[in-house]
């Protein structure tokens, strides 16, 4: 199998990150999404340095499906402009890789 991705979502409270992994479970956008609490994210918006309390989505997905989970995830998020970052997988498991692609047919 090829174009499998992990794409990372950063949101501002675990409740916006439940909404939007279990959407896109549900709508088979995504085959699992892991959702990680309380990171610390420093970064440089509107003029200033912040430092701010979030939570990250590791969504496991498909490039094929990238476009459509990106729409999906702004209709949803509550930031001007979400982190929406897509890492190709290089290897895996074959049975793990087979059920994601299962998991997205929809």
């Amino acid at each position: 199998m090829a174009g499998e991705i992990i794409v990372l979502i950063t949101a501002s409270s675990n409740d916006e990150a439940a909404k939007i992994g279990t959407t896109l479970v549900e709508e088979h956008l995504a085959a699992c999404v892991n959702i990680v609490p309380a990171i610390r994210s420093v970064f440089f918006w509107e003029g200033k340095t912040r430092n701010e309390h979030e939570t990250l989505l590791l969504c496991k997905s498909r490039q094929q499906l990238l476009d459509k989970l990106t729409l999906r995830v702004k209709e949803l998020h509550s930031y001007t402009i979400p982190e929406i970052l897509a890492l190709p997988v290089i290897g895996g498991s074959p049975e793990y890789l087979s059920w994601l692609w299962d998991a997205t047919k929809g």
